[in-house]
């Protein structure tokens, strides 16, 4: 039965379809992919694509891209200009086909072969979807020895196509054009879009050169790769590089079925091998693909094919050793393929990933036969692609085994079956209220003991100084069991990252149980020591508490001043002048005892009680800087510390306990 007030009618005229610039402007996610910023960067690059595929061809070899303050875009090129004029074969002007009509273009098969052999441009969508989603439009071509103009706004042209004589240095295109809002959420494009774009471009057409004028920030780029895909490598090298760069090429024909027809593909491969830095980036007719597909699946077949073939011809595993993964080569490897052909499946319009199945099949096999070329004839650079293969193999399993180890340790709550040794936890259940003071050793626990509010806060002490967690490995590090009892306490997992920046991540800041970390070390040199090997901890393990203002150090005083009515506390030597300066009548001084020597009253005031103590919140005001203090004072840059100390240790002079 029908609801009341519901349109009951079904029948025969129900059914629309949409015509014209609708079939882009009310549905842009179809050709797209987005009706937001990507779809909108998507259809950039479908004007763009068609410049290049000019290009390739031989006409023209700079492209221009205008990216003004408005949000709109203007791309030239100096290629053979898009014919506009009448054509006989279709009965209509070209410019409806190519910018008011779908599936239209120079990119299909006709009578006289294809204009366009390796084509990155698609379908005939580009030129007229984009036109389709703009706010205006203007084309200017120039061939023929006549100008060509044309005006769109919303989808509809205006005006015609106006055409006259015109004497011109050059024939070509330019198109400018406003993405609009109605269409788009979003229209404006980053430049970072506009900079990584003509860049990757730049890479996989060799010789091209794209200059980009930024109205916005006034600046001018300009990317050219002579050699193409081995420039590119080099330069992501940074000559770090632990053997030379391998550039192979080949064509072939082929089809992905029998009853599918014949085309061409041409492939270009780049690799180095790398210990610091690794990339692998997938191009097919120029298009960046994100998410691979075809190529992706033959060069993870084929080197691990060969080089696990390799492993085992010279007998480097051990005993029972499991086989490696791509995973374990791809952590020291930099590749970049290049690929065409005349027929490509695209998984969608985007371009983001191919689905060939003869392109996977014949890259799979021309990449193993190469590579085991390249293997037997450089057997030194070739033994030493397989170790450090095999250094990363086991390190990932090390690593997989440490992650595994840490979950079971720091996984369960803290009760009576999970107990951490000499670890006071306070009553409150309120995560915000909930302090965790980190002291020095049995003695200051006993005093904070007595002197903490045991409503809210909790205390763990430290035994001793811990590990220099900077220095030390992961498996060292969770041996302790100091850090591993400090880790408990405090609940929010860690933050470990191997060699290669792949995280084993078991931290999540929402199982914090505590509002503050507090570090409570003696006012002397043991306990700055002990204070910087915990905050070193912290920062290697749970750096994100440091960063999210979480940590704090507790300042112990450094003198008592007694005067017959009062005590003062000073924390530095120019505030125990200061007090000094305004006490009338005696005093005594007495540098401040170790925490476990004070008593309750005195712990409290200076140091618990959250209205007379004195905190430093842990805050690195730079990250990069902060990193680069931590490596100098605490890790392996022994030459950086010994600088360090030559030009800065006489500021600490006072501080060094030497008699």
């Amino acid at each position: 039965m029908s609801k009341q007030g519901k349109n009951k009618y079904y029948g025969n005229d129900s059914i629309t379809s949409l015509k014209g610039a609708d079939r882009v402007r009310l549905r842009p996610s179809v050709i797209f992919g987005s009706d937001g910023i990507e779809g909108c960067q998507h259809s950039v690059f479908e004007i763009l694509s068609n410049s290049i595929d000019e290009a390739r061809e031989g006409f023209g070899n700079v492209i221009e891209v205008s990216r003004f303050k408005d949000n709109s875009v203007m791309v030239k090129d100096y290629g053979r200009g898009i014919p506009l004029d009448y054509n006989e074969k279709e009965g209509r002007y070209n410019w409806e086909l190519v910018f008011c009509e779908l599936y239209a273009g120079g990119k299909y098969k006709n009578n006289s072969g294809e204009n366009y052999e390796f084509s990155l441009g698609l379908n005939g969508l580009g030129s007229c979807a984009t036109q389709y989603s703009s706010e205006y439009m203007d084309v200017t071509v120039f061939r023929d020895g006549y100008k060509y103009e044309l005006h769109f706004e919303k989808g509809e042209n205006i005006g015609g196509l106006i055409k006259q004589k015109e004497d011109y240095e050059s024939t070509g295109t330019i198109i400018k054009w406003k993405p609009d809002l109605e269409v788009f959420t979003d229209i404006n494009i980053p430049l970072e879009y506009y900079t990584n774009t003509l860049k990757k471009q730049a890479v996989v057409n060799a010789g091209l050169k794209f200059i980009l004028y930024d109205e916005e920030s006034g600046q001018t780029f300009e990317y050219c790769y002579e050699n193409g895909i081995v420039d590119y490598v080099k330069e992501v090298s940074q000559d770090k590089a632990f053997t030379g760069i391998q550039f192979y090429e080949t064509s072939t024909k082929g089809r992905d079925r029998e009853d599918k027809p014949e085309y061409k593909v041409k492939m270009q491969i780049a690799f180095c091998f790398c210990n610091e830095i690794n990339l692998i980036e997938y191009y097919h007719n120029s298009s960046f693909l994100e998410y691979g597909g075809a190529p992706d699946k033959a060069v993870k077949n084929a080197f691990v094919y060969e080089i696990d073939k390799c492993i085992r011809a010279r007998g480097k595993y051990n005993k029972d050793e499991a086989k490696i993964t791509f995973q374990d080569i791809q952590d020291s490897l930099i590749l970049v393929s290049n690929s065409f052909s005349t027929i490509t499946s695209y998984e969608n319009q985007t371009k983001k990933s191919i689905t060939n199945k003869f392109i996977q099949e014949a890259m799979t096999e021309f990449l193993k036969q190469q590579l085991e070329v390249y293997f037997i004839e450089n057997k030194i650079e070739s033994d030493r692609i397989i170790e450090q293969i095999l250094v990363n193999k086991r390190s990932r399993e090390t690593a997989e085994r440490t992650r595994i180890n840490i979950k079971k340790k720091l996984s369960g709550n803290i009760d009576m079956s999970n107990r951490v040794k000499k670890f006071v936890d306070c009553r409150t259940k309120d995560v915000n209220r909930r302090e965790i003071y980190i002291v020095e050793g049995d003695s200051a626990l006993g005093s904070c003991k007595l002197a903490r509010d045991a409503e809210f806060q909790a205390i763990i002490p430290v035994r001793g100084k811990i590990l220099n967690c900077l220095k030390a490995d992961y498996e060292s590090i969770f041996k302790s069991e100091i850090i591993v009892d400090l880790l408990k306490v405090l609940g929010c997992g860690v933050e470990i990252k191997t060699k290669h920046n792949k995280e084993f991540n078991t931290f999540d800041i929402n199982n914090l149980r505590w509002s503050k970390i507090i570090i409570c070390t003696d006012a002397d040199v043991d306990g700055f020591q002990i204070r910087t090997l915990i905050l070193a901890m912290l920062y290697r393990l749970v750096p994100t508490l440091i960063y999210e203002g979480k940590v704090f150090i507790a300042e112990s005083p450094l003198f008592e001043i007694t005067t017959k009515d009062k005590t003062y506390f000073a924390y530095s030597d120019r505030e125990k002048n200061e007090i000094i300066a305004k006490i009338k009548g005696k005093y005594t001084i007495q540098r401040s005892k170790g925490l476990g020597e004070n008593d309750p009253e005195m712990m409290w005031q200076t140091t618990m009680n959250p209205e007379t103590r004195k905190l430093i919140k842990v805050m690195p005001d730079d990250i990069e800087n902060t990193e680069k203090m931590f490596d100098i004072l605490l890790g392996d840059n022994l030459p950086g510390r010994k600088s360090f100390i030559e030009e800065n240790g006489y500021r600490y002079l006072d501080m060094v306990d030497v008699y």
